[in-house]
């Protein structure tokens, strides 16, 4: 049960960290065409499709990777596997919104965005993953040697 739970606030997380880079491209979109454009906001209707994506991506990632870790991960696969999950989402909102041929369209903007998103992700994670590393080998290197420990070191023991 604990694993499960691990893995749906992992996957909370992407969406909320794939949510946020879209909600920012939805702000750019917005400053592009004016605030009347559209009903629903476009930072707003981007983010929960950035969510959505998110999440669909952390399962694909789950189902096809299975137990390797992100540092067992190539930057390309990860971007494809982001394209991979958002081309899916695109299909699956084409289907139930019944847009048709609009699938021409959103599909490759919705990879793009997914593999962009994925890689962006990976990144993230390495450069927590190097600062927690530097943060540790702080502590080593104030732990230093007793003083018998020196001795014995440098061939003056006992």
């Amino acid at each position: 049960m604990k694993k499960w739970l691990r893995r749906i606030r992992g996957a909370i997380g992407m969406g909320l960290t794939w949510a946020a880079a879209w909600f920012g491209a939805g702000l750019i979109l917005l400053l592009v065409v004016g605030v009347g454009a559209a009903d629903v906001p476009f930072p707003v209707f981007f983010g929960l499709l950035g969510f959505l994506a998110g999440v669909t991506f952390s399962g694909v990632l789950g189902i096809v990777e299975g137990r390797r870790r992100f540092d067992q991960m190539s930057l390309p696969r990860f971007a494809v596997w982001g394209g991979v999950a958002a081309l899916l989402l695109s299909g699956i909102l084409v289907l139930a919104i019944g847009l048709g041929g609009e699938i021409l369209v959103l599909g490759p903007v919705f990879a793009l965005a997914g593999a962009g998103c994925a890689a962006g992700s990976l990144a993230l994670a390495r450069m927590a993953e190097d600062r927690e590393l530097l943060d540790a080998s702080a502590d080593v290197g104030e732990a230093g040697l007793t003083d018998d420990e020196a001795r014995e070191l440098l061939g003056g023991g006992s």
